[in-house]
């Protein structure tokens, strides 16, 4: 019978999605999947791209431990390909590799001033919170009023964790150099700006109730915001999602707050629609001073135009949170505009000529774009690997396809890899760290650290 030995980049969901539809589909030949994961850790996004204050979120990790629990994948844990293993590497040791390392980049917003210190992308500051062992162990919680520029999810999650009091992380795995640092912030104001209208956000209602049961905050919204058009009315009466955002909203109206009358919280957290970011302002040394925006209004079909009517309001920092983009990989076609490796279905194609690159695939976001929620990846993923099963002509032919080979290629290169053993290893020393004082977990943070733990 004819033997697969698949390798996929990237121990997120959509690389473990994958593997695990390969291994349960119908098929007339025996699969050996490695799945390579740049992190001592496996999960991706669902362990350092989701809030520590999500735990429903992150039940997502029960059902992706299951399959990398059967013990029929191998977990190849602290690699970074292009660097400790390479394509050539790949295309000597496999027969086709399923590329799904995600989107990690924060999209960039082109308007003056973006480049002022003080300014930041979101997708750095989530990978500070979530204890991520590539970025600063510290973070500048010093500006007294935020700005937050944008109006999905993460827009929400970024903005709920500025807000947030550091006591209240505690029952959470929320690692101790985050909570130190969120313990002495200054931050007492948090500005969220959408170009769009109430009726038009991104985010979910449940991200939007988390909002509003933050402790010590009050929420504030702005009656000029609420002046519904013909197609805002019609997208609250015949959409669920919209009708039950509008509700947390308009009770959000009643409260003291509204307007900026003052309630009694020590930190407040302002929605601002109909807002469009022209300009951030600098100080003398170069710092965010002000955010200058376009009041818009509905242009009477879901989007939004300018008025001419420009505003100001002044912060110590900005975050922006307007989408996540993809990083090119070593000797990988890449699409530079949409951040996505070029595909039809998950079959990677040239970049210049449009054609298929046999034994090569894409699933996940560095497929598709950051778009759409883990029920999507699940899908996406079976596309690719229908592609991959029918592909079966154009796979590659290796040279060493051994399994052994590769543990002795990285060993060969000093290559400190972990393996699902260790990651058990890790994840019980998180546990146990976290037991004396109630809480789940407590993350490790630094990489050293984490593979010490994993190869014991």
């Amino acid at each position: 019978m004819t033997k697969l030995r698949l390798a996929i980049v990237g121990a997120g969901p959509a690389g473990i999605y994958a593997a695990d539809l390969l291994l349960k589909a119908e098929r007339k030949f025996d699969v050996s999947i490695d799945l390579f994961e740049q992190l001592p850790a496996p999960y991706g996004l669902v362990r350092y791209g989701v809030a520590p204050d999500h735990p429903r979120i992150k039940g997502i990790i029960n059902a992706l431990r299951d399959v990398l629990d059967r013990g029929d994948i191998r977990l190849f844990g602290n690699v970074r390909f292009g660097e400790d293993i390479t394509l050539d590497d790949l295309k000597r040791h496999y027969n086709a590799v399923i590329f799904a390392t995600g989107a990690v980049r924060d999209t960039s917003l082109d308007i003056p001033g973006i480049d002022a210190l003080g300014s930041y992308g979101a997708a750095d500051y989530v990978s500070w919170f979530d204890g991520h062992p590539d970025v600063p162990r510290e973070w500048p919680l010093d500006a007294a009023s935020v700005g937050v520029i944008g109006n999905g999810n993460v827009a929400l999650d970024v903005s709920r964790m500025l807000a947030k009091h550091a006591e209240d992380l505690l029952v959470t795995e929320v690692p101790r150099n985050v909570y130190e640092g969120m313990k002495n912030s200054a931050v007492t104001d948090v500005h969220v700006f959408g170009r769009r209208g109430p009726a038009q956000v991104k985010f979910t209602p449940l991200e939007l109730r988390e909002l509003g049961e933050l402790r010590d905050v009050d929420m504030v919204v702005y009656d000029e915001d609420f002046d519904y058009d013909e197609a805002s009315k019609d997208a609250v009466a015949s959409n669920k999602q919209v009708m039950v955002i509008d509700r947390v909203l308009q009770s959000w109206r009643k409260l003291d707050s509204v307007n900026n009358a003052g309630g009694t919280a020590s930190r407040r957290l302002h929605l601002h629609f109909w807002a469009k970011p022209v300009e951030v302002r600098k100080d003398e040394q170069g710092r965010v001073a002000a955010l200058v925006y376009e009041r818009t209004k509905s242009d009477g079909a879901g989007g939004a135009v300018g008025t001419g009517e420009m505003r100001e309001i002044p912060m110590q920092a900005l975050y922006r949170a307007i989408g996540y983009f993809g990083s090119p990989l070593p000797d990988v076609p890449f699409d530079k505009k949409h951040g996505v490796i070029p595909n039809r279905e998950g079959q990677v194609l040239e970049t210049k000529s449009n054609q298929r690159v046999p034994g090569i695939y894409a699933t996940g976001w560095i497929k598709r774009g950051p778009v759409g929620l883990i029920g999507h990846t699940k899908s996406d993923a079976m596309e690719t690997v229908r592609h991959l099963i029918n592909d079966q002509g154009s796979w590659w032919r290796p040279e060493q396809p051994e399994e052994e080979a590769i543990p002795a290629l990285l060993q060969e290169r000093g290559v400190l890899w972990t393996d699902l053993d260790g990651w058990h290893r890790l994840d019980a020393h998180e546990i146990a760290l976290g037991e004396p004082e109630g809480r789940a977990r407590i993350k490790v943070v630094p990489r050293d650290e984490m593979v010490r733990v994993s190869r014991d």
